[in-house]
C-alpha cells in the first residue's frame, strides 16, 4: 500500500494569532486535497484560533513542542493533555533548532517521543545532521544513532503511525537544500535503519519527510523520490506558495 504524503508547515516563532488565522484563510483553498494530509505546525497560543479557522478544512493542526511530563511546576512548558484536549493529533519533537537552542538531547527527544504516543499524538521526530558532520562523512552514523535514540522503547504499531523529518542543519532557512539524491539517499537509510529496529514492515509504513529549504520548484523532485513521503517546510509555509508545494505535481 503506498503512504500517503505528509506536508507540514513549521511556523517556528512568526504568526500572531490574528495573523494565523488571516494566513489560513487565505491558505484554505490553496492546499484543498485529498492526495496528501495537510498539517500547520503552529506557536502554542495560535493553536486554538489555528484549529477554529481551519475548521471545515483539510488542514490539521499541531505543535511545535511539549513536554514529557503529565503535568506540574514546569514554567512555560505544554503538557501533552492540554494539546489533546484542543484536538492536537501532531507534534514536531525534536527540531534541531530546539536541540541547539534549548539544550535538548537525544533522551529528552525519546521522552517526549513515549509521551505522545501515549496521549495519541502522532510525533513528528526530527533528525539531521551539520556541515562539518556531511564533510566528515559521518551523516549516516549521527543520523542512525539520533534515530534508535528517539525509538527507545516505541513499539512497532507505534513506530509505524510515526513520522520522521530528515533536516540536514545546513539546509534549514539558509536556500541551500540537499540535492534530491541527498535527501534519498539519507531517508533511505533511516527507513532501512528502522527495518533493524523493528522489521519490513513497519520500514514500509513509516512516512519521512524531507525538509530545509522545500519551496515551489523543489518539491516535485524531492517528493518523486521513493523514500520521501512529503516535507517539513519551513519559511515556505508561511506564503501563498505552501499551496504549489502541497499540490506539487
Amino acid at each position: 500500500m503506498a503512504r500517503k504524503k505528509i506536508i507540514a508547515g513549521n511556523w517556528k516563532m512568526n504568526m500572531t494569532p490574528s495573523e494565523a488565522v488571516e494566513l489560513i484563510n487565505t491558505l484554505k483553498p490553496l492546499v484543498a486535497t485529498e492526495e496528501a494530509d495537510v498539517v500547520f505546525c503552529v506557536p502554542a497560543i495560535d493553536i486554538i484560533p489555528a484549529m477554529e479557522a481551519a475548521k471545515g478544512s483539510n488542514i490539521q493542526i499541531g505543535a511545535e513542542n511539549m513536554y514529557f511530563e503529565e503535568k506540574g511546576a514546569y514554567t512555560g512548558e505544554i503538557a501533552p493533555a492540554m494539546l489533546t484536549d484542543v484536538g492536537v493529533k501532531y507534534v514536531i519533537i525534536g527540531h534541531s533548532e530546539r536541540r541547539e537552542y534549548f539544550a535538548e538531547t537525544d533522551e529528552t527527544v525519546n521522552k517526549k517521543v513515549l509521551k505522545a504516543f501515549e496521549h495519541g499524538i502522532t510525533p513528528i521526530v526530527c533528525c539531521g545532521e551539520t556541515l562539518t558532520q556531511r564533510e566528515q562523512g559521518v551523516t549516516i552514523d549521527f543520523i542512525r544513532q539520533q534515530i534508535k535514540i528517539a525509538f527507545l522503547n516505541v513499539t512497532a504499531d507505534q513506530a509505524k503511525t510515526a513520522v520522521i523529518a530528515y533536516e540536514p542543519i545546513w539546509a534549514i532557512g539558509t536556500g541551500k537544500t540537499a540535492t534530491s539524491n541527498q535527501a534519498q539517499e539519507v531517508c533511505s537509510a533511516i527507513r532501512a535503519c528502522i527495518g533493524e529496529i523493528y522489521d519490513e514492515a513497519t520500514a514500509e509504513a513509516i512516512r519521512i519527510q524531507y525538509g530545509g529549504s522545500v519551496n515551489a520548484s523543489t518539491a516535485a523532485e524531492l517528493f518523486a523520490k521513493p523514500d520521501i513521503d512529503g516535507g517539513l517546510v519551513g519559511g515556505a509555509a508561511l506564503k501563498p506558495d505552501f499551496g504549489k508545494i502541497v499540490n506539487y505535481k
